[in-house]
């Protein structure tokens, strides 16, 4: 009972005090507050005036050695330079710029450190960073989940000069900082995309309508668009193109109505989608992007950009029902919690892939079956 509030009121004591103030005594300023302990004592008990002497010149160090970490931690600015997109769960280069606002006394021995949710989790170590100069360093930072970022805590550190203490300090970074959902391929997310990829060009082969240009033969091209009279004037093999075969219509629908206890679906949905939308939009398909309360083509109306930067903030709601799909797509991939009504909707009459709870996962992403487009969440 005793020790339980003693600890209170150690708890209260250090609270009391402002962050900037808060250190941690060290193995080396343990022994030095003993020997000053058994200095002082020796002092008082025999009247000796060299102990004394020491003893002043003990406490004298004690306090300059706690005035020169300090002046070395105050004057400090963080300055965080990071990339234009930044992915969660993916490893960004980034620069630490360290400016010592203090003109002429200079920081030495100073250790920076990343707190939980600055996604530094690493150590620096300046030797010395000179009155009103600045260093920099590149640095790699981590963010395990999307959103949206505003402060970053970093922690600054000192033992220096004599190591009795080490000195802490937090600086806080304000930039607003947009976390894009995952864009690295999880498990299956290759396997949907390959067959996705196939199935679109399965839906466009042969359907090329507009003539768009002439060009030269490449390898693996079918010879019934080759244009034999071009080819005659220029020498080599030209072929006749076709804006349709060019032009992919793919349409991603992601359903926010999501109950809280699918969460984890609706987040590897999310980044399943970013992943689809980044690759395809690659491959130079227009792809449109839809939810209940957004709509987009891209690169009609955005880039990739404006769909991922909407992907970083979106949150399930079960609020607002699903849309009917409004016009023919080339191809549809609808991400549900409920395919039943999806399918009651008319997705998955065209050429689809409708994608619930059970179809999200290492082993659920392969070729599709012919019951899995219409096939109901269970409990649903």
């Amino acid at each position: 009972m005793t020790m339980g509030r003693l600890g209170a009121w150690w708890r209260q004591f250090k609270a009391m005090w402002p962050q900037p103030l808060r250190q941690q005594v060290t193995r080396a300023g343990l022994v030095y507050t003993a020997s000053l302990v058994v200095v002082m004592l020796a002092a008082f008990l025999s009247a000796n005036n060299l102990l004394f002497l020491i003893m002043a010149a003990m406490l004298s160090a004690l306090f300059v050695s706690g005035l020169v970490s300090r002046l070395g931690l105050a004057g400090l600015e963080l300055d965080l330079m990071l990339p234009d997109h930044i992915s969660a769960r993916r490893k960004v280069r980034a620069g630490i710029r360290l400016r010592n606002l203090k003109r002429w006394i200079p920081s030495f021995s100073i250790h920076l450190s990343g707190t939980a949710d600055s996604g530094f989790d690493d150590r620096l170590y300046f030797p010395a960073i000179p009155g009103g100069g600045a260093v920099e360093e590149s640095v790699e930072l981590y963010f395990p989940k999307r959103g949206k970022q505003r402060e970053r805590s970093f922690q600054f550190s000192t033992r220096f000069p004599f190591g009795f203490a080490e000195r802490r300090e937090l600086v806080t970074a304000r930039h607003d900082i947009l976390i894009y959902p995952c864009l690295d391929p999880q498990p299956g997310f290759d396997a949907l995309l390959a067959a996705v990829s196939g199935e679109i060009e399965a839906q466009q082969r042969g359907r090329g309508h507009d003539f768009y240009r002439i060009r030269p033969y490449e390898a693996l091209e079918s010879a019934r668009h080759v244009d034999w009279k071009a080819t005659a004037h220029t020498g080599n093999l030209q072929v006749r193109e076709f804006a349709r075969e060019r032009d992919h219509h793919v349409l991603i629908y992601l359903d926010l109505d999501a109950p809280p206890q699918l969460e984890p679906w609706f987040e590897l949905a999310v980044d399943c989608s970013a992943f689809l939308a980044l690759r395809l939009a690659e491959s130079g398909a227009r792809v449109r992007f839809r939810t209940q309360e957004f709509d987009v083509t891209v690169p009609d109306q955005g880039d990739i950009y404006t769909i991922l930067e909407y992907l970083a903030l979106v949150s399930a709601t079960t609020r607002k029902a699903p849309d009917a799909p409004d016009d023919s797509i080339d191809f549809q991939i609808v991400f549900s919690p409920n395919l039943a009504r999806m399918s009651a909707l008319g997705w998955g009459r065209a050429a689809s892939r409708l994608l619930g709870p059970d179809a999200l996962g290492p082993d659920a992403l392969g070729p599709p079956d012919s019951t899995s487009a219409a096939r109901p969440v269970p409990g649903a």
